[in-house]
């Protein structure tokens, strides 16, 4: 009898998970994406449903103590049910650190539900640990001063408390000249650290990663920090300072002279200082001052007064002579008897003069009416 109600239940069981199960498919790609004390599972699910039909998901989480008794399926806690996302945040879940959990997840329809995904997850071994939440550096004399601040959980914890004084420091420090391929390593489990017999007057760059001695993992590089040293600098890096000047001043006083020649020897190939003399530049300067390569369309401004002397000129000035002599002689013949020797002196010399005067005017009137004629012929 006891035999043949087991049976019975064991097919209501049968009959119920198939009619549960179907051909729904199951999540794929189940992970634990967790940094420190924060856990979020993640999962893909990349198969098609049936038209009308909205897939979701549940995800629950069981010690794993509790998975070895035989009614173990009451200790399952749900977290999330029936969401839309392939993600499911296990940070509020009360997850220890320290703990060994086991997580499944599944697909639902209004129908029928697929199988579970189950996945093994210790915080302590597989949850990454972070960097340190912050990083001062500070220079004191020639001296490094490094203050570290622990990583820091969910709750604002330290994780140094957590990992139950596991937790180091890895710090990297390298002249910033140099780059972080020659770094110096430091471990420490100091939160307060001084970097020692460093360069004086040099900069140094400075970055931290936390270490788990016993998992023997470690987080990514904190941000670098970089600060130079103080003291008194070394006489030789003073003196090649100053030779570093004087070269630089000294180059810059020979582009100086050659930006001057060269300046200098534009300005005397496209604008010389001789100037062309001004009867030249007359000729090729008109009254708007601007250059004219033709000739002027005017004659008369290329004219100029042309005196010439003629044998006519000559001829005139005889004969006028002549007959100037001829009245000169007739009217010596006429006063000779009756006048004294001084007045016919004195008469005849202003007679002479008033006749050569005439000539003298006669001939510039001829001149002038001569070269005037010469001038209009030119012109003509």
């Amino acid at each position: 009898m006891k035999a043949l109600r087991c049976f019975c239940v064991c097919s209501l069981l049968l009959l119920k998970v198939s009619a549960g199960f179907g051909d729904l498919r199951h999540p794929e790609n189940v992970s634990m994406d967790s940094l420190n004390t924060r856990y979020v599972l993640r999962w893909d699910w990349p198969h098609e449903t049936a038209a009308n039909q909205t897939v979701t998901f549940t995800a629950q989480y069981i010690r794993e103590f509790r998975s070895r008794k035989a009614n173990y399926e009451k200790y399952w806690t749900s977290v999330c049910v029936n969401v839309l996302e392939h993600r499911c945040d296990f940070t509020g879940a009360e997850l220890h650190y320290n703990g060994l959990f086991l997580l499944r997840v599944r697909a639902n329809t209004s129908q029928q539900s697929s199988g579970w995904v189950q996945i093994r997850f210790c915080p302590d071994e597989h949850a990454a640990l972070g960097p340190p939440s912050s990083l001062k550096l500070s220079s004191v004399k020639e001296d490094l001063e490094i203050i570290i601040t622990d990583p820091l959980s969910s709750t604002n914890q330290s994780m140094k408390t957590l990992l139950d004084k596991r937790l180091s420091y890895l710090i990297q420090y390298w002249r910033r000249s140099e780059g972080p391929q020659k770094a110096k390593v430091l471990e420490t489990k100091n939160n307060l650290v001084m970097l020692t017999e460093l360069d004086r007057q040099t900069w140094y760059c400075v970055r931290v990663q936390s270490h788990d001695v016993f998992h023997n993992k470690s987080s990514v590089f904190s941000d670098t920090h970089c600060t130079r040293t103080e003291g008194q600098m070394p006489y030789w890096q003073i003196f090649l300072y100053v030779l570093i000047s004087l070269l630089l001043c000294l180059l810059l006083v020979l582009l100086y002279f050659c930006f001057n020649k060269m300046l200098s020897l534009l300005k005397n190939t496209f604008c010389p200082a001789v100037h062309l003399p001004d009867h030249i530049q007359e000729l090729w300067l008109s009254e708007s001052e601007t250059p004219q390569l033709l000739a002027p369309e005017s004659p008369e401004s290329v004219c100029e007064p042309l005196v010439m002397v003629s044998a006519e000129l000559d001829a005139v000035a005889v004969d006028e002579h002549s007959n100037a002599g001829e009245q000169d002689s007739s009217t010596h013949s006429r006063h000779s008897s009756g006048d004294s020797g001084v007045y016919s002196t004195e008469e005849d010399s202003s007679h002479r003069s008033t006749t050569h005067a005439d000539l003298q005017m006669s001939s510039r009137k001829h001149g002038v009416e001569l070269r005037d004629g010469t001038l209009r012929e030119l012109c003509a």
